[in-house]
């Protein structure tokens, strides 16, 4: 579900962009807008409309909008082009792809600049008082790929039905996970995290792997399709709910959905580590990722405020020990990483092609 933070603006607020210059793309540099726009992960989208409260409040202005569509729909639409009708910032849960920048080169967006946030992990929750799991990384493989080796080297439709039937240490409970659908950033980082080297962990999986790299990939992230798997929009809290619903149910979402939920969901261990603050940071949890907002260049002085929205996301204030986003579930980064992101932003040092 689309979420939108839009406060009323005045007329004198409308801003045009005619200085960004026509390109060849999908956006047109005429016309004008109300205010700073930044649009993506629904991770970041709490983060992300935290901050544009306080920029409102320091600033005396409108809120910049800030729209939840998922990492994948808000980089399709930061990468349309330069100008009013295309997003100033991609909010994302994970890096953006080699195919998101060529296409953002396509349109005429050539100065991308990338800043990490902070940390989030992807939690594997269920009801509070409902049966406690301990996965093993394979078991997610195992228990939610659509395909899974079968007899004589083959790979078969997933036939568990029951988390006992893949791991005899898990509960005898109906698989049922509630999940990000495809446009998620969360979905993503899920697939890379979790899945894939959970595939790694099985022997025919990763007999596949030394052979055929494309065919493991699509192994690893084709998610079941029979019920076992239910994409649940973009809108984690739903999913939250969902779980206190339907016993047994498990749920995937970012960490700081967690932190937010804890009187109603509790997350499950993977290869025995609990997610929290210090395990993610660390990296000792096995879903631990980076948080980023992409930042077109162009628009750097012609939409007003548009540096300064940006810095408050790494000022003392915001991502320091104690900073606002840590209330929200937003994982610092240490400060040494804090101090190299806060250079970028002060030079707006564009990012290279990603590698993949």
């Amino acid at each position: 579900m689309i979420r939108t933070l839009k406060l009323a603006a005045s007329a004198a607020a409308l801003l045009a962009l005619a200085a960004c210059g026509d390109n060849g793309g999908g956006g047109s540099a005429s016309g004008t807008r109300a205010g700073i726009w930044s649009a993506g992960s629904s991770t970041v989208f709490p983060f992300a409309t935290r901050v544009a409260e306080t920029f409102a409040r320091a600033s005396n202005g409108a809120a910049p909008r800030v729209e939840s569509l998922g990492t994948g729909g808000g980089i399709q639409a930061f990468c349309q082009g330069i100008g009013p009708t295309t997003p100033d910032i991609a909010n994302a849960s994970r890096q953006m792809k080699q195919s998101e920048f060529d296409l953002c080169a396509k349109n005429g967006v050539t100065e991308i600049v990338e800043i990490k946030i902070g940390f989030d992990g992807i939690v594997i929750a269920t009801a509070r008082n409902g049966n406690g799991f301990n996965f093993e990384l394979n078991d997610l493989y195992e228990g939610l790929a659509k395909e899974v080796p079968g007899p004589n080297g083959t790979f078969v439709a997933n036939p568990a039905t029951t988390w006992n039937q893949v791991n005899a240490g898990l509960p005898n409970l109906r698989i049922q996970v509630y999940g990000p659908p495809p446009t998620s950033g969360t979905r993503d980082a899920f697939l890379e995290l979790g899945m894939t080297p959970g595939a790694k962990l099985v022997p025919a999986a990763a007999a596949v792997e030394a052979s055929d790299a494309d065919r493991f990939e699509a192994l690893a992230h084709t998610l079941r399709e029979d019920g076992a798997w239910i994409d649940s929009g973009e809108n984690d809290n739903a999913i939250v709910q969902t779980l206190t619903r339907t016993p047994g149910s498990l749920g995937v979402f970012g960490y700081s959905f967690l932190e937010q939920n804890l009187d109603t969901v509790k997350a499950e261990t993977i290869d025995g580590v609990t997610p929290n603050a210090d395990t993610i940071a660390s990296g000792a949890y096995p879903l631990s990722r980076s948080l980023f907002i992409y930042v077109k260049k162009a628009h750097i002085g012609v939409i007003p405020g548009l540096q300064q929205y940006v810095q408050e996301f790494l000022s003392e204030g915001a991502a320091g020990k104690g900073g606002y986003l840590a209330d929200r579930g937003l994982i610092p980064l240490p400060e040494d990483q804090l101090l190299a992101q806060r250079a970028t932003i002060a030079a707006m040092t564009p990012m290279t092609r990603p590698a993949k």
